[in-house]
């Protein structure tokens, strides 16, 4: 196995010998914007103590290493040089190490990655690391507990934008290049190498400041700057962007009591982004996808809001306290994913940032949770390449989600205080979960072992159910069933779960409205609800009213009933959300046909009015019509579900965000389906013009992008498009487009450029895959053993980001139940188990991918067979 990968094992040995003092860093890329130029010159200077006579290794995945200095000493670079590390030997109690080589620029967004813009040729430069490509720009001492001083120096193009995570303190011509220049940085605090980074290049930049006067009566001065690329300048909303960075700031510093520790708070938007955000302190990098050039709606707006609050979140949570390892990476981001939420909750204007948490983001961890490759909260990371795969749906969501059952559980004002002196006993540090749970059981008084145990160190989700017996229109007997699975170790893992059941009824108008709710204390496989006893039965009775806790839930036969025939009258946005993740859970398991999903939303959707929950359920049924419904009914459904789409297109309020997502749907829907290309293609054209629908250039490629699934678009019309939108984001619309065409030359041509090409960088890369698996089932079917063939040679010779995209996003998801045939016995299912047999030592994280893939298709076949 290459060296890139990090154990758990070499870290901890490496730590208890050295402790890293500082780095000073000089990176040279005043060359970038020229193609033929591979790589950049990168100094490295380290000072750290070691326990004298030992020896350790830095890290380094360069393009070569000119020389390495140890004390004075030159080294052989031959001899200590081991691929992507370093080897040092004969340490004194504090040593002074220089390395000075040739980082690579990359195109797969990890480490210095380096993008051209189509729409003016302009080169910009950012930087990504996490967990582990600091090592790809400069050589380092790479794991989140050494921690040190930085002081960074940029030598770039003189009239280009340079930015670090420290202030800019010099600005100096080079002697002997006119345009060239070298920008110095202020040593920054004690911080984790994945977290430091570099922005370089002909950037549009915005500044303002916030300040605050704190309780001692000092004054907390932050500059602030964004940053995107010059392209982008009259899309980007810099003074919302300032309006909300603002109200972060009061929010946070007030909430944690402990001042904004890192000086200036720069905010750069970039292209060709693999994340949603990253948290580099005093330089936080966002997708530029949050750029909006295209109409967007508000539910986008919003969850760019939560993005800019998370990252704020992590300066405290993650930045100025760092996990000691990957094993807590939930340290971070679990807290940052709960407070993005409240941060939007409590300091901007929206009031559905937890319905949209319920609808989307527990979603996402209820999927994950389900999975085989499920994780404990608190997880087993062995290495680098399993810390990659686990920036999932249980690190981010499910910890979000128990954090906010762990609020309700100790009080948010226990909650608060606990987190302040955590920040005040760890700043600047690295920490376990002991350290936080002593910090917490402290403020509240209570002990947090067993809710540990119980929540952060197993896996799986409970499923809660009622069990109603009805005495004659009132309620007998309420029964709460949990079931509680845990999938790595099949013992059941009954967690103590804080619900509320609402009963909901219909008032004088029809609408159903909440007419009592009554708190419950879950335990154990059964918990008899005695205060319900004797009441009226409800129309519904919604177990986890209010979202409270992390569980999925079953409604009851009589609630089901009044879910499918009066959904929309339910008044209340959260009890609403949560009966459509309901219906969602019981078609994904098989429980009800996917068909009777696609109904009610069909039926229920136009009158949906959170925008968020909208684009959720109208994703889902495109999805359970393509994976879940049955190959035999699946033309059928489709084309209703068109034909609904297009008529609430029509109908939908002229500019509204609903009329965008219906637009929207449409044509996704369309790629698989041809029932309503004509209106698509007048559409486009301009023959047919819908009052208050503007068909700008993201929508435009989504038209684009169904006809030519269908083969109703020519390259040579695709090309014309692409020349009236160059722009990054037209290429990728082009890309998919183009390799969307159902033509087996295309198919060929798109599986070899992403396969066995290099040329295609990260963002491109994913458009022409999607484009590929764009296709009737049939012409896809050549790919399924060349897909199985090539795993190795992929996971070996790319970028972990790369294979990822390549190894997830080609797997052979598409696939039908066949008349009389189990899941089990599917072709696909029994090829992929025949490759997991064959390489049980194959890399832990390619493994991963291909359980999941897997995990994906038996639960879409499986679903395809329910008859419930």
């Amino acid at each position: 196995m290459s060296n890139h990968n990090l154990s758990r094992d070499e870290a901890a040995t490496r730590s208890a010998l050295i402790t890293t003092h500082s780095y000073d860093v000089t990176l040279d890329v005043r060359d970038a914007a020229d193609p033929a130029v591979a790589g950049y010159p990168s100094t490295s200077t380290i000072t750290f103590s070691a326990t004298p006579g030992s020896a350790t290794f830095l890290d380094f995945i360069s393009g070569g290493v000119q020389s390495v200095v140890l004390n004075g000493q030159e080294l052989d670079v031959a001899s200590v040089v081991d691929r992507n590390r370093i080897i040092l030997e004969g340490l004194a109690d504090q040593n002074t190490v220089t390395v000075a080589g040739t980082a690579l620029y990359s195109r797969s967004g990890e480490g210095m990655h380096r993008f051209v813009d189509p729409a003016d040729g302009q080169c910009y430069l950012y930087t990504q690391y996490e967990p582990a490509d600091s090592r790809r720009v400069f050589a380092n001492f790479e794991q989140p507990d050494l921690k040190a001083e930085f002081t960074f120096h940029v030598i770039a193009p003189s009239g280009w934008e340079v930015a670090s995570n420290g202030t800019e303190t010099a600005r100096t011509p080079l002697t002997g290049d006119p345009v060239a220049a070298q920008w110095d940085f202020a040593t920054t605090k004690r911080m984790s190498t994945y977290i430091t980074t570099v922005l370089a290049g002909p950037y549009f930049k915005a500044t303002d400041h916030w300040g605050a006067t704190l309780d001692d009566g000092t004054r907390l001065d932050v500059p602030l700057a964004l940053f995107c690329r010059a392209s982008l300048a009259d899309s980007f909303d810099a003074d919302e962007l300032f309006r909300l960075t603002k109200n972060g700031l009061q929010f946070f510093n007030e909430l944690f009591d402990y001042p904004y520790p890192w000086g200036k708070y720069d905010q750069a938007f970039v292209p060709e982004y693999n994340l949603g955000a990253m948290e580099n302190p005093g330089l936080v990098t966002f997708t530029e996808k949050y750029v909006y050039a295209s109409r967007a709606t508000d539910a986008q707006y919003q969850a760019r809001a939560n993005t800019l609050m998370h990252e704020m979140a992590h300066m405290w949570f993650g930045d100025l306290v760092t996990m000691n390892w990957w094993d807590d990476l939930w340290l971070k981001e679990s807290f940052a994913d709960y407070m993005g939420t409240l941060g939007v909750d409590r300091a901007t204007a929206w009031d559905t940032a937890w319905v949209n948490f319920a609808s989307k983001r527990k979603a996402w961890a209820y999927i994950q949770d389900q999975l085989p490759t499920t994780h404990p909260i608190v997880a087993d990371i062995p290495d680098l390449e399993a810390a990659k795969q686990n920036f999932d749906g249980i690190t981010y969501a499910k910890g979000a989600s128990v954090l906010k059952q762990l609020v309700a559980y100790v009080g948010f004002e226990a909650f608060v205080a606990g987190s302040r002196q955590y920040f005040r006993d760890h700043a600047f540090g690295n920490t376990s979960l002991q350290d936080l749970l002593k910090a917490l059981s402290v403020a509240s008084g209570r002990d947090l072992a067993a809710w540990a145990r119980q929540w952060l160190q197993t896996s799986g989700i409970s499923t809660i159910s009622a069990d109603i017996v009805d005495d004659g229109g009132t309620l007998g007997a309420v029964t709460l069933r949990q079931d509680a699975v845990d999938p790595i170790t099949g013992h059941q893992e009954l967690r103590p779960h804080r619900m509320r059941l609402g009963l909901y009824n219909s008032d004088s108008t029809g609408a159903l409205v909440r007419t009592e709710s009554i708190d419950v204390d879950v335990t154990g496989p059964s918990t008899l609800v005695g205060a319900l006893n004797g009441k009226r039965r409800p129309a519904l009775l919604l177990v986890n009213d209010d979202d409270l806790s992390y569980a999925k839930v079953r409604l009851d036969p009589v609630s089901e009933h009044t879910v499918r025939t009066t959904l929309d009258k339910i008044q209340d946005p959260m009890a609403r959300a949560l009966c459509w993740t309901a219906l969602w859970d019981s078609a994904r398991d098989g429980v009800t046909p996917a068909a009777r999903y696609v109904a009610a939303v069909e039926q229920f959707a136009p009158a949906e009015t959170g925008i968020g929950v909208l684009l959720n359920v109208l994703g889902n049924a495109s999805s359970a019509i393509e994976r879940f419904v049955p190959p035999a009914a699946r033309d059928g459904v489709r084309k209703v579900f068109l034909a609904v789409a297009a008529a609430q297109l029509r109908a939908a309020r002229p500019g509204s965000d609903q009329q965008l997502a219906w637009a929207r749907t449409l044509a996704d829907v369309s790629r698989h389906g041809d029932s309503e290309l004509s209106l698509l293609r007048s559409i486009l054209e301009g023959a047919t013009v819908i009052d208050g629908l503007a068909v700008d250039a993201e929508l435009r490629w989504s038209l684009w992008q169904a006809l030519a699934a269908h083969g109703q678009a020519s390259q040579a019309e695709l090309d014309r498009e692409l020349s009236a939108d160059r722009t990054a984001s037209g290429r990728e619309g082009h890309a998919l487009a183009s390799a969307a065409r159902p033509d087996a030359s295309v198919k060929a041509a798109a599986w070899d450029s992403a396969v066995t090409g290099t040329g295609l960088s990260n963002e491109i890369l994913s458009a022409t895959i999607a484009g590929f698996a764009t296709a009737p089932r049939v012409m896809l079917e050549p790919y399924v053993e060349p897909y199985f063939e090539c795993l190795e040679k992929v996971w070996a010779e790319r970028s972990i980001e790369i294979a990822g995209r390549i190894v997830r996003g080609l797997f052979p998801a598409a696939q039908d139940l066949g008349e009389g045939m189990h899941a089990a016995e599917h072709p696909v299912i029994v090829r992929t188990d025949d490759w997991l047999g064959a390489h049980a030592d194959a890399p832990r994280a390619l493994r991963r991918i291909i359980v999941e893939q897997r995990s994906h298709l038996f639960r879409a076949l499986t679903a395809q067979g329910a008859t419930g």
